[in-house]
């Protein structure tokens, strides 16, 4: 297949894109007074505003015409056909069906899979309800008030987020916490809060193999058993999230309480999934399944809006733009809610590990950028940390603002004050003011010229600066969800365009293969042989000396 650089819609933007560099938002806002109603999407639970990019109707067009060459449409179907469109590993991509709520068969290599993903639902909403009811009981004879989960990166980040972002609805019948890093300060922390007797661990690891997961369910293991816990009752305190139902019964988890996973579901999109058990056993399983609806409406919005119309498409086109034509190399989430603090740490996951790659589908080495650096912070935060990097630093850096239209939680005055903010950043990164405003109100405010032409400019801000603004209704479980599976769908729109896999991750395997041949050395007392090179060898062999 054709690089997309070599598509005529691609080239036609480039050429465009030359043009439009020499415009300033601020005047294409002031010539075309409808521009936020032509420039913004009302999606499922979510207005999309992108009118606060450096685009024209020729832009989105062009774009638009990018999308259709690239066959976006098509290869959308054949995902949510159960075509195996994850080459590399020949598996299907299918975290959209565990969110399908149409009751149609869904197929995957030649079977309906629905009834599987029915039955793991009621599994785990049979687990649910007997842990929070009280009925399931510890050693001791007593119900469960704490779950620990272990895991790590998407079996980690996802259900870490969706707590975090939904803990106001959580009615407090348990209480949560999860356990990903090997530094056993992590691990040390979370038991230190925790009672043998009254606490179940959820061990998340398709293979129960990882090493990180089962260094710490190993530690966990251990603990339990020192403080009262039996072999013989371990099973009562430990359930597991596991393809390897060999190795987890080994383990100690009764096999009832194994839950399945596939692998038509990539790590990264599986909070939908029986790793998103953390989340049903805190908000009670009635808001993990509105999470999933909330999913579902944006999956129909996706496969069904025209792509002019297309929340998910359109900010995956103008996330094109800005790295592709516009040669922006970062991109912030900045999220206006605290409930979505852990929102900017996983969408880096998702999408950094999934379009982090530099060759195409055929193996070619990529001739144009492929996923910018994202990264972000909650916005009030970032205000008095890194916004004056985005205000004035020598780079553009594209944002998404995150806000909500009513809070979580209601405080007299708070959230206009937050939302006021949010609103005015927009402006101001889009506006910027040049020296002859700064002038005239330094001059107002009394000061004398020589001094302001001293100053003048440190205070200019030159604006112009790209901003997409996704406000929501509420921050509710069905609207997360819509928020999640809307990012999802950019991620896999920009995967197409660009001709890479979006879906595996070989990247995050080779340092955990090196890893696996250093530990033994760093446990016996000989010196490390001329196997690694210099720098690596002299390290360990410091380490070895000085613990």
């Amino acid at each position: 297949m054709a690089s997309p650089t070599q598509l005529p819609s691609w080239q036609s933007l480039a050429q465009h894109a030359d043009t439009l560099r020499q415009r300033e938002l601020k005047s294409l806002f002031a010539e075309d007074q409808s521009r936020f109603d032509n420039f913004s999407i009302r999606a499922p639970h979510i207005l999309f505003d992108y009118s606060k990019n450096l685009i024209t109707e020729e832009t989105r067009k062009g774009l638009l015409t990018l999308a259709e060459e690239s066959k976006v449409a098509d290869w959308r179907d054949r995902m949510f056909g159960g075509e195996h469109i994850n080459r590399t590993e020949d598996r299907a991509v299918m975290h959209v069906a565990l969110r399908d709520k149409s009751g149609k068969p869904i197929m995957v290599d030649g079977k309906d899979v629905r009834p599987q993903v029915e039955r793991e639902l009621n599994h785990m909403r049979e687990l649910v309800t007997s842990v929070r009811s009280g009925e399931w009981k510890g050693f001791s004879g007593k119900s469960i008030t704490d779950i620990v989960s272990i895991g790590i990166g998407g079996s980690n980040l996802g259900p870490l987020m969706v707590t975090e972002a939904l803990s106001a609805y959580s009615d407090d019948t348990l209480r949560t916490h999860y356990v990903s890093n090997v530094d056993g300060f992590q691990i040390a922390q979370v038991l230190e809060r925790v009672n043998p007797e009254t606490t179940l661990f959820i061990v998340a690891s398709k293979t129960f193999t990882t090493l990180e997961t089962i260094t710490n369910a190993n530690t966990a293991r251990a603990w339990f058993l020192k403080g009262g816990g039996s072999e013989s009752t371990t099973s009562q305190h430990f359930v597991a999230v596991s393809s390897n139902v060999k190795k987890a019964v080994e383990f100690g988890v009764a096999e009832k309480n194994i839950f399945e996973m596939w692998d038509w579901v990539g790590g990264r999109f599986s909070l939908w999934s029986t790793i998103g058990l953390p989340i049903a056993l805190q908000q009670g399983f009635d808001a993990f399944e509105e999470l999933l609806q909330g999913a579902y409406e944006m999956d129909r919005h996706f496969c069904e809006a025209p792509l002019a119309e297309n929340a998910p498409v359109m900010l995956a086109l103008v996330g094109i733009w800005n790295r592709n034509f516009l040669g922006y190399p970062s991109h912030a989430l900045l999220p206006y809610d605290q409930c979505l603090h852990r929102f900017p740490a996983y969408m880096q996951q998702a999408e950094m590990e999934s379009n982090g790659k530099s060759v195409n589908w055929e193996g070619e080495t990529l001739t144009y950028g492929s996923v910018p650096l994202i990264w972000g912070e909650v916005g009030i935060n970032g205000q008095h940390a890194f916004y004056q990097f985005l205000h004035q630093g020598t780079d553009i850096i594209p944002a998404d603002f995150i806000g909500s239209v009513k809070p979580t939680i209601e405080v007299e005055g708070h959230h206009d004050a937050l939302m006021a903010n949010m609103f005015a950043q927009t402006e101001a990164l889009m506006k910027g003011i040049d020296a002859d405003q700064v002038r005239a109100d330094l001059k107002a405010k009394g000061m004398d010229e020589a001094r302001i032409e001293e100053i003048v400019a440190h205070k200019v801000h030159r604006g112009n600066r790209p901003t997409n603004t996704l406000l929501m209704d509420k921050v509710t479980p069905r609207s997360l969800g819509a928020l999640i599976a809307l990012y999802e769908h950019k991620i896999f729109t920009q995967g197409i365009i660009w001709q890479i896999h979006s879906f595996d991750q070989w990247g995050v395997e080779l340092g955990k293969v090196l890893a696996a041949g250093i530990q033994p050395e760093l446990a016996d007392g000989a010196e490390v042989s001329d196997k690694h090179d210099a720098s690596t060898r002299s390290l360990i062999n410091y380490y070895k000396q000085a613990k």
